[in-house]
């Protein structure tokens, strides 16, 4: 049966729709709201850490709670806490800056949680056959989402002056959770299954074979997400120093996402992968260029724009190879949730390592040509990460 017939597919969807609409909406802002009490990168950066390890180790410990009991509620804890995080947020309005750890892993545990369950549930309702179809509907539902979130929050945010509007959206970002939890009691109850193997990522790692060049692409590729996932926004906030001029620039890139993603998810085939990446890799690169000449709103905008209409390229091929690998063969599909597991853990490494070369470097200096070099370098990655999952592609005569 194909999942776009499967009303639980359409449920999960939706669940995603409206978990992400609720992150776009607040979490674009969140770091401007932290930025604006104390102006510091590397404060950033460690609240940032401190969700990736919470999120990683999330993942690596709820997989047993995943595989060998109800997958479905860990989705609905993931949301209920990703509520109570921005509860937290209002509770301690302008001195959440003192509890950047404890936020973050509190933001972090919720994403693992939501993250791991879905992208098993995802797993099972989607082929090999038809999994660029459905990576393009989840680009499209982010798309969507990205342009209506940001840029309603931003004219709200400047409308209700500063720190009103920041209560106000994120008051309504718990509303939304609430509402997504009630949603995914429609989600039925999935099988569960065998033991769950603990150390499944480690040995995997040790055998070789395409596993090893997953792990090293995906942390590679997780170089450049770990600060790319709050540093642009930011530097965008900085340049115009106004939230709706952000919202309008989410709005844009969303926009131009949205269209990337419905075309790649039309005509992208699976015998295009390999090059597809390579394009999509290089040309992420090139559009991080023009911030040597000038960080302000027309070069972000080309970054952001350029970024939006090739990110589809790298991204669909990237997802696609390492979930194409945990059905081929019936052990891997029975390992389902150590390999989403080991998957994440591997982002996860990279994130982390990215992130503490940009805490590093600008412990000593936190100028705007120190932030671009930066950038370019970490923005160099995907292609780094191209050179390890290309391997895992069939050739063109297999793909075709």
């Amino acid at each position: 049966m194909k999942w776009t017939k499967d009303p639980q597919a359409i449920l999960l969807l939706s669940v995603h729709g409206l978990f992400i609409l609720s992150s776009a909406l607040s979490g674009t802002f969140l770091n401007v709201y932290l930025w604006k009490s104390r102006q510091d990168y590397t404060m950033l950066g460690w609240f940032t850490i401190a969700q990736q390890i919470a999120l990683g180790l999330t993942f690596w410990g709820a997989g047993k709670w995943v595989k060998e009991r109800n997958k479905m509620n860990a989705l609905r804890l993931g949301i209920a806490v990703a509520g109570l995080f921005y509860l937290s947020v209002l509770w301690t309005g302008r001195d959440a800056v003192h509890y950047i750890w404890p936020l973050g892993l509190l933001f972090g545990v919720s994403l693992g949680l939501f993250w791991l369950a879905f992208n098993v549930v995802y797993f099972e309702v989607s082929s090999a056959e038809n999994r660029d179809w459905f990576n393009g509907w989840i680009g499209l539902l982010g798309s969507i989402t990205g342009i209506i979130g940001p840029w309603l929050a931003g004219w709200i945010i400047t409308l209700m002056h500063g720190d009103r509007g920041y209560r106000f959206i994120f008051t309504v970002s718990m509303v939304i959770f609430a509402v997504t939890v009630v949603l995914s009691f429609f989600l039925r109850k999935r099988p569960v299954q065998n033991d769950y193997h603990w150390l499944e990522g480690l040995n995997r790692l040790r055998k070789g074979g395409v596993w090893r060049y997953a792990i090293w692409g995906l942390a590679v590729q997780g170089l450049r997400e770990g600060v790319f996932s709050f540093l642009i926004t930011l530097l965008v906030f900085v340049a115009t120093d106004q939230e709706s001029k952000l919202g309008q620039y989410a709005l844009i890139t969303s926009a131009v996402s949205l269209v990337s993603y419905w075309a790649c998810g039309k005509w992208f085939k699976p015998k295009f992968r390999k090059t597809g990446m390579l394009v999509g890799s290089v040309l992420m690169l090139l559009v991080i260029i023009p911030l040597l000449f000038s960080v302000n709103y027309a070069t972000l905008l080309v970054l952001g724009i350029g970024s939006a209409l090739v990110l589809p390229l790298y991204m669909m091929p990237a997802i696609s190879a390492s979930f194409d690998l945990m059905g081929l063969n019936q052990e891997d599909v029975e390992k389902r949730v150590e390999l989403v597991v080991l998957r994440e853990l591997s982002l996860t490494i990279g994130r982390i390592t990215g992130l503490l070369i940009f805490i590093v470097v600008l412990t000593f200096r936190q100028d705007t040509l120190t932030v671009t070099l930066l950038l370019l370098f970490l923005g160099a990655s995907p292609i780094g990460s191209w050179l390890f999952i290309r391997k895992l592609f069939p050739s063109k005569e297999q793909a075709t």
